[in-house]
């Protein structure tokens, strides 16, 4: 008996056509070995693209930064590790754009005191988040608002030491009503602290919640919620620059807000130990430093608040070389420092 009598056209009809997927499915992974690996990071990180062509596209991007990834291994001596992480699908320039945003002064800055010049004792090492003046890592999301994580960061942390409150403070409330600062397209520590002296204060993030990492944008002022002051500032000061000694003074005493070079595919990629470079010092991104170590011996590191969340990094967090021969520090860390003082 023929098979078409066995078996309906239609039923003939399925199988070739679903054989034919399945060579399909059995040449693409021939051709692209990664696109297993592709498919997992999608799950692990929750991505879904509008299109098959963006997928292809953003797999493109995929494989050159696990390619990247993968030569950074192979170096010899090398301090710290990378892995893929959310931002795999991202190039370097498209990263940069999205997730950082710090904007130096365009013009001289107004000096101020720098209190702790004179300290001849700091600690070996410190870490703020023993002593509970670190709030848990944010994530600033699709917004170049940086500056707003670094600026709540280090009021949040003087706080504690001053009142022996720790309280989450509004990044949003920065983002939509500081005009010295451009919302999601960048800003200033400094200016950040000036807005609050100016405003008298700042509210809680719970009172005023970050809106602006999902929609890319600073949102209109609510400017009744600017007089819930949680807290105040008495002023500011900046560490001296390129000074890491002076850095380290100062994190003794409080964590403090600092500028980084973020550029480039390792910081992107950072997953572990103590990060070395490569870096510049073409400031574009605002950190938190909460402490230095170490507290014996071995390699000398500050501990870098991110504001990426807790997927990047040691849990939102990056050790970085302390002590390197520029006075600027790596990656620009000790050019322009500050800290917000009651």
């Amino acid at each position: 008996m023929a098979a078409s009598s066995r078996f309906p056209s239609s039923v003939l009809a399925t199988l070739a056509l679903l054989l034919y997927f399945v060579a399909l499915v059995s040449i693409a992974t021939a051709e692209d070995p990664l696109l297993s690996v592709y498919e997992k990071w999608m799950s692990d990180f929750g991505r879904v693209y509008k299109s098959d062509a963006e997928k292809q596209q953003r797999f493109e991007v995929f494989k050159g930064n696990f390619q990247f990834i993968e030569s950074m291994k192979s170096q010899p001596d090398l301090t710290y590790t990378v892995s893929l992480n959310e931002f795999a699908d991202l190039t370097n320039e498209e990263f940069l754009a999205k997730y950082t945003g710090f904007k130096s002064a365009s013009g001289p800055k107004k000096a101020t005191h720098f209190k702790y010049a004179n300290l001849t004792t700091a600690p070996t090492c410190v870490d703020w988040r023993s002593s509970g003046a670190v709030t848990p890592v944010k994530n600033q999301g699709n917004c170049g608002s940086c500056w707003s994580f670094s600026a709540t960061g280090a009021m949040e942390g003087i706080n504690k030491i001053k009142h022996g409150t720790l309280l989450s403070l509004s990044e949003q409330e920065l983002v939509d009503c500081d005009t010295s600062c451009s919302g999601c397209n960048g800003g200033l520590m400094d200016y950040a602290f000036q807005w609050v002296i100016y405003n008298g204060g700042i509210t809680t993030e719970s009172d005023y919640p970050y809106t602006s990492g999902s929609t890319g944008t600073a949102g209109t002022c609510n400017y009744p919620k600017t007089y819930d002051y949680a807290v105040s500032l008495l002023s500011y000061q900046d560490v001296t620059a390129n000074c890491e000694s002076c850095l380290k003074n100062a994190a003794a005493n409080q964590p403090v807000s600092v500028a980084i070079d973020a550029s480039g595919s390792a910081f992107q990629f950072y997953s572990s130990g103590i990060f070395t470079g490569p870096c510049g010092t073409n400031l574009d991104h605002g950190v938190l430093v909460v402490g230095y170590g170490p507290c014996s011996t071995g390699t000398a590191y500050w501990i870098v608040k991110n504001s990426w969340g807790t997927s990047w990094g040691e849990s939102g967090y990056i050790r970085m070389q302390r002590n390197i021969a520029s006075t600027s520090g790596l990656c620009g860390i000790a050019m322009e420092p500050s800290y917000p003082t009651m």
